[in-house]
């Protein structure tokens, strides 16, 4: 149907500020949280720090809740909701955070599941079916089903965080929906509970059950009967009204209630988004997973001939059908993410990835292959590839799992929004909505970049919507009338599997017509008749331009910096770089966030520790802005470990913002010892190393020891460092440098292997010499200040940058390289120092400069045949190593050498400098290196090699599993001078 521009704009904008609902205003909050404290054995949190943490999801939406509970049982929910009851306020059941509708902030008492109630209670692979608590992550349920080669079949791009709770409210699909369809389809039953009390399992119900439940009467008979009811009056309508596509999310589940869908009370809850019953326990279905897949991907012209072929795409029976656009390739290639993977896309301006399942690999292949061929017998493909590897496969799906992220926060674009990120239409009709809403977008002056599950008509984009000024939302809201329209012109839904919550609930009436919607609200009703569940969401919503994140009122505090936040240029602007994604919440692969990994406290996430930061510049809920307890608090368990900067898809940089509100935090609070023995820990090891026998004596004696740790707060089970009778420094001065006049190089002598492990630096300048390169260091007195980050010296820090810039100018503008052999100093020279010393020429110079060893071998003015050592070697790469310098230099070395390596997925060590050292931290520290990397050392044959390159990791190894770890700079004196690690 051709697309009409609609007579009237959707209303005047609201442009509600965020308030407290009144029924909310009146709640005994004191009262309330005493009740629940007595009775919920979970945890319940009513401070400003954590209701801030709450406050807000994926979405534009901000609502600050009531307080938070964490239950740790069923009956821990129960005793919630007797008490909210009592006291009157409402409830907000919330998954995995990630939700773009806003469904998941409320003025409420928020229960996450996520902690404590996340388990798998069942698994049946006989009859296809798991018993699942609402905070299962949903890949922990996939893994246990392909034992059995079985899974579930919906899928979201957050499939490694995505909650089964958050799933089931939202009525999630992803990629595999298309052989699966959406999670109501894959529902059996539910054990729910009402915000009366009432529990009730509900699923499939005949006639003759549906009689015998009204009879019986009580509360359950009630609901039933008033379901029947509704059924009965509302069936027509239901059957004209509701779009038949495979994508319709939108509203309330009301077809489920038809006799030919057999009354399934449960999928008719999908998909209500917490505003009618709390979930307690779900009951799912599995479907059969294929062994092996097969991915071809498709070119074409553009986005919009890519989407005129998904019908025949569909002909060959895909599992899987996701379509991209040019301009999300453009951002991520901006961005830097994927961009070995991105290199693999064929010819094209538009794109389909199309998965094939099958028994066996020839199988899916020769799916794949005829797929490919019939279509460029047809014309219109200007490239295709097929791949059947699955660690490339796996590489190819994360640029679609990228879509939101990659198309946040793009260098040199608008920034992007959720709001019209979800529309479905059937997929023979994909194409041409795709130009019409492509032509809405070009009206409005609106920048999106179109990618999504193709194959189900299902259209994700973030919108360079401006909901910063008054005007800006004005437009907005004009759009999204306009936009609504558009997709119902097309017989297609508002929301494709991300739900309505208040982003589209003004919206329902446009695609519904006020019949349905009063349904909806008497649907509802049924279920939560005094309107406390996620009220304000879905039914009877709240504006959707009220309560919004940022808007036109919004007035951030603007403390001054200490450091250049990348491309942000005031820390309200990077407080809001976090999008809510919610990558910071895996708990299996990469390295952020460990601590998070260890915890799985939304505190001690990524996400969690933006959002503080967030609150504390707006600073309405934490009122001391960058003094704020709340935000130490959370800030405490940062490891400093970098990878978010790396792997978040927007690039979050929890560790400068550490540092930088450390910074501000410590203007007003005195810094614990600590600070000062490990923050200066260069100042002491020079002092100890004109008496190192009287400093080990000191640090290890029983009772001297036992004191100085307990003085300083570090743990009691922790060894400290001993230092080496002979400086790297001492052994420089007294050697003979060989003869020659090859390439000069300077050797950077950190503090941690000039006096503690001098053998590490002394193999370097030894690799090198032998490559044939002059090996020279910097005068003395020079520390790149590491450590000072950590505890928010940032003053002395710059001190120590500038410093380095005046001794080793003459060096820096010659262009000697500089090599750095502790990862987390050579990244201080290519991080901190740029962010530092932003507009220095010469600090510029250096960050182009400084190499790692594996940069330097590789890539430098001299190459050598490297005797191959043969052996086989376990390593671990150093989390600053990994996020800031890149570690594919050192696969290559290791593989030059001879090694049969495997590069683990560890995560970081725990260590973290003085993290680990330190008391309060000690047992994060240990489990964080227990999740991977200790259980694989002590595995390794006694013949196997252990690599580590970072100070602290080889420490946390050392004191953990007794095995002592090399160096790269080791296996090179190893390969090159015929002999043993130095020692």
């Amino acid at each position: 149907m051709p697309y009409r521009a609609p007579s009237e704009p959707l209303g005047a904008p609201t442009l509600h500020l965020p308030v407290v609902d009144q029924d909310a205003a009146a709640v005994d909050v004191r009262g309330l949280a005493q009740a629940l404290s007595r009775h919920v054995h979970g945890e319940v949190r009513f401070d400003a720090g954590s209701r801030a943490l709450y406050s807000t999801d994926a979405s534009n939406y901000r609502q600050v809740p009531i307080g938070v509970v964490l239950p740790s049982c069923e009956e821990d929910v129960v005793a919630t909701f007797d008490a909210c009851r009592r006291f009157g306020a409402p409830v907000l059941a919330r998954g995995g955070g990630t939700s773009l509708a806003g469904q998941c902030c409320n003025v409420a008492v928020v229960l996450d599941f996520s902690k404590y109630m996340n388990r798998l209670l069942e698994l049946d692979p006989g009859r296809r079916l798991a018993r699942v608590q609402p905070g299962l992550v949903l890949d922990d349920l996939r893994d246990a089903g392909e034992k059995y080669h079985l899974t579930f079949g919906p899928d979201p791009s957050t499939h490694n965080r995505c909650t089964l709770g958050g799933m089931l409210g939202n009525n999630s699909c992803g990629v595999h929906a298309q052989m699966a369809g959406k999670t109501s389809r894959n529902t059996e039953e539910l054990d729910v509970l009402t915000y009366d009390g009432t529990r009730l399992r509900v699923g499939r119900t005949d006639d003759d059950e549906l009689a015998a439940i009204i009879r019986a009467g009580g509360r359950r008979g009630q609901i039933y009967a008033g379901l029947s009811a509704l059924r009965d009056r509302y069936a027509g309508l239901i059957r004209q009204r509701f779009p038949n596509i495979p994508r319709r999310v939108s509203g309330y589940g009301l077809d489920e209630l038809l006799p030919e869908n057999h009354f399934q009370v449960a999928r008719a809850l999908v998909g209500t988004e917490a505003t009618c019953v709390t979930i307690l326990e779900a009951t799912v279905e599995l479907i059969h997973s294929p062994p092996y897949r097969v991915l071809a991907l498709l070119g074409f012209a553009d986005v919009f001939v890519a989407a005129e072929h998904v019908p025949a795409v569909l002909e060959g029976e895909p599992i899987a059908l996701e379509g991209l656009d040019d301009r999300l390739m453009d951002h991520m290639r901006r961005k830097g993410l994927h961009p070995e993977t991105i290199a693999l896309l064929p010819e094209g301006a538009g794109w389909l990835m199309v998965e094939f399942g099958g028994e066996t690999r020839d199988e899916a292949d020769a799916r794949a292959h005829a797929l490919v061929e019939r279509l460029r017998k047809g014309g219109g493909v200007v490239g295709a590839k097929v791949f059947d590897r699955k660690e490339v496969e796996g590489s190819l799906w994360k640029i679609r799992e990228a879509g939101l992220g990659a198309t946040a926060r793009v260098p040199g674009e608008r920034d992007t929004c959720p709001g019209w990120e979800d529309s479905a239409v059937a997929p023979d009709d994909l194409a041409a909505y795709l130009r019409d809403l492509r032509k809405l977008f070009d009206d409005y002056g609106y920048q999106a970049a179109l990618y999504g599950h193709f194959g189900q008509g299902c259209v994700h984009c973030r919108v360079s919507f401006d909901l910063l000024t008054t005007p800006g939302i004005r437009r907005f809201r004009e759009f999204l009338g306009e936009a609504a329209r558009l997709v119902t012109s097309y017989g297609g839904s508002l929301s494709g599997e991300h739900g309505d919550g208040q982003a589209r609930g003004e919206l329902l009436s446009i695609m519904f017509g006020d019949e349905l919607v009063e349904a909806f609200r008497e649907f509802k009703a049924i279920w939560d008749p005094d309107g406390k569940m996620n009220p304000g969401k879905v039914v009877d919503p709240r504006p959707l331009d009220a309560d919004l994140r940022l808007g036109p009122s919004w007035s951030p505090k603007l403390p001054a910096l200490h450091m250049r936040l990348d491309e942000d240029e005031s820390m309200p602007r990077a407080a809001t770089r976090c999008v809510g994604v919610g990558l910071c919440r895996k708990e299996r692969s990469g390295t952020m966030c460990p601590s998070y990994m260890v915890t799985r406290e939304e505190m001690h996430s990524t996400r969690g520790r933006a959002h503080l930061l967030f609150e504390a510049v707006t600073g309405d809920t934490i009122r001391d802005g960058m003094h704020s307890e709340h935000v130490k608090e959370a800030l405490d368990l940062c490891l400093a470990c970098k990878a978010c900067k790396a792997e978040c898809p927007v690039n979050v940089d929890m560790a400068t913002y550490k540092a930088e509100f450390l910074a501000h935090y410590f203007e007003a609070h005195r810094r614990p010892l600590a600070a000062y023995a490990f923050g200066f820990i260069d100042v002491w090891s020079r002092l100890a190393s004109r008496a190192p026998r009287l400093a080990n004596f000191m640090l290890h004696a029983r009772g001297l020891g036992r004191l100085a740790k307990a003085i300083v707060g570090i743990a009691p089970a922790r060894s400290m460092p001993r230092y080496a009778s002979e400086t790297f420094r001492a052994w420089f001065r007294r050697r003979e440098p060989p003869a020659g006049d090859g390439p000069r190089v300077l050797l950077w002598p950190d503090t941690f292997h000039d006096h503690f492990h001098p053998e590490v630096a002394i193999a370097a300048v030894r690799a090198l010499e032998a490559i044939g390169y002059r090996v020279d260091i910097p005068p003395p007195g020079l520390c790149c200040g590491r450590p000072l980050y950590d505890f928010g010296f940032l003053d002395v820090a710059r001190r120590r940058l500038l410093r380095i810039i005046d001794a080793m100018r003459p060096d820096i503008q010659a262009g000697v390289p500089l090599v750095g052999i502790e990862p987390s100093c050579t990244a201080v020279f290519r991080d901190e120092m740029p962010n530092m010393l932003s507009d220095d020429q010469d600090a510029r110079r250096l960050r182009a400069q400084t190499k790692t060893l594996a940069e330097f071998v590789s890539g430098g003015p001299l190459d050598v045949e490297l005797p191959r050592l043969g052996r086989d070697a376990v390593v671990h790469g150093h989390c600053h190593h990994k996020a800031v310098l890149g570690f594919e230099a050192d696969r290559r070395l290791l593989d030059r050498l001879g090694l049969e390596f495997e590069v683990l997925d560890s995560g970081c060590c725990g260590m973290a400098g003085a993290f680990g050292f330190e008391s309060d931290h000690y047992e994060v520290s240990l489990k964080a290196g227990e999740r991977v990397l200790l259980p694989a050392v002590r595995r390794a044959a006694e013949e196997t090699l252990v690599v580590a390159d970072g100070f602290s990791c080889r420490t946390q190894i050392e004191q953990t599993t007794g095995r002592r770890p090399l160096h790269l700079a080791q296996l090179l004196e190893m390969s090159l001078c015929s002999r043993g690690p130095s020692e």
